[in-house]
């Protein structure tokens, strides 16, 4: 059944004061607080944010087409199409698909060679038990989508009595194999187990569905950025009551979660645990209190000024973007709120640089009030 239609809006939104940093609350949403970190310097632009798109619920990501299309799916089901002329929902089969608690229909990303073949993939969770990344190519006006690899990966462990923890960001590396994020669901012993997929990185042949476990000890991946110019690639993810972290993965690399008290799910540990041999320590940590960090995205285009290069990272909780300006290893330089982005449109899930320059925020306060924006250097 289609979804129904999503309107437009041209409005320009200009916040010229800045505020700050969350817990993980994935669907609760509060005023933001105050303003921590440093601030941008003089040769950072003002922004205009316009919202695009609304009457969406838990958007949960964006992608762009080359045609300029921007793609955006709903936790609870359905992808909508956002083109020149106006909004539309995309006639997809998501008749098996589990949405619960933080888990439904999650991260999207374009085939390299989307021009060509129209193909997407999507990491959602299924009513089979397990959270799985499906391929679909989409019509040429964008009516529909077919789900073509069903799945291409499965076996991705899923909470099934609350959904929590489901991950799930998909990247492509710069070497053409799909990067998918996942979360631990909840479970101490997923995440230091090299035979569950929960609480790691794989990295997936997009062609044959192939994988294999490029990182491990994550408690629950939210965002995934690749560097341009570089292979390097960030991890998001949430912490507990402390410690959100940014990871730079290294192929092989244990990032340290490992909640598994005697059978039980034991939060206290640290998120990168000392005692676990060749733990690798986070580029980023919020500290006490967390932020509830999202997705991610590296700004490229000299309009952008002193912004060029950063890693930005949505805030839920906190409602805002985080910037990060990295050194060329990928160590901590600086960090800042962006300060026009503080609580402009609440709670945001996906920060996403489009094709055109662009850069997309979704935001996630539900009740079918969420939106689709798109932020520009004036």
């Amino acid at each position: 059944m289609l979804a129904p239609m999503r309107t437009l809006a041209g409005l320009a939104v200009l916040v010229l004061l800045a505020a700050g940093c969350s817990t993980e609350q994935p669907d609760v949403a509060g005023a933001p607080p105050a303003a921590s970190g440093t601030t941008p310097s003089a040769g950072a632009p003002a922004l205009e944010v316009a919202v695009v798109a609304d009457g969406l619920d838990h958007p949960w990501d964006v992608v762009q087409a080359p045609d300029g299309t921007l793609l955006v799916d709903e936790r609870g089901g359905g992808f909508t199409a956002v083109l020149d002329d106006g909004a539309r929902a995309v006639d997809a089969d998501l008749g098996d698909l589990f949405a619960d608690g933080e888990t439904g229909l999650m991260g999207l990303e374009l085939d390299p060679s989307f021009a060509d073949n129209r193909r997407f993939y999507s990491c959602q969770g299924s009513q089979d038990g397990e959270i799985v990344v499906v391929a679909w190519t989409a019509a040429p006006d964008w009516s529909s989508a077919t789900r073509v690899a069903d799945p291409l990966v499965g076996g991705i462990p899923l909470n099934d009595r609350s959904g929590r923890h489901g991950g799930c960001r998909l990247r492509f590396a710069p070497d053409g194999t799909l990067l998918v994020g996942t979360g631990d669901t909840a479970d101490g012993s997923v995440p230091q187990d090299p035979r569950s997929l929960g609480g790691k990185v794989l990295r997936v042949d997009p062609a044959t569905g192939e994988r294999q476990v490029l990182t491990l000890g994550h408690r629950n991946v939210q965002g995934l950025a690749v560097r341009p110019g570089t292979n390097q690639v960030f991890a998001v993810e949430h912490g507990p009551d402390r410690d959100d972290e940014v990871n730079l993965l290294r192929d092989g690399a244990n990032y340290g979660w490992d909640p598994d008290g005697d059978g039980s799910y034991d939060e206290s540990v640290p998120m990168t645990d000392p005692a676990i041999v060749g733990a690798v320590a986070a580029v980023w940590s919020s500290g006490a209190p967390t932020l509830a960090t999202s997705g991610a995205t590296f700004l490229e285009g000299e309009e952008w000024g002193d912004y060029e290069g950063l890693l930005l990272v949505a805030l839920l909780k906190e409602q805002g973007v985080l910037a990060l300006r990295l050194d060329d290893d990928g160590a901590l330089q600086e960090q800042f709120r962006i300060p026009e982005l503080e609580g402009v449109g609440g709670r945001l899930r996906s920060v996403v640089q489009g094709n055109d320059g662009a850069l997309y925020l979704t935001t996630d306060n539900g009740g079918g009030e969420d939106q689709l924006m798109r932020v520009t250097p004036r």
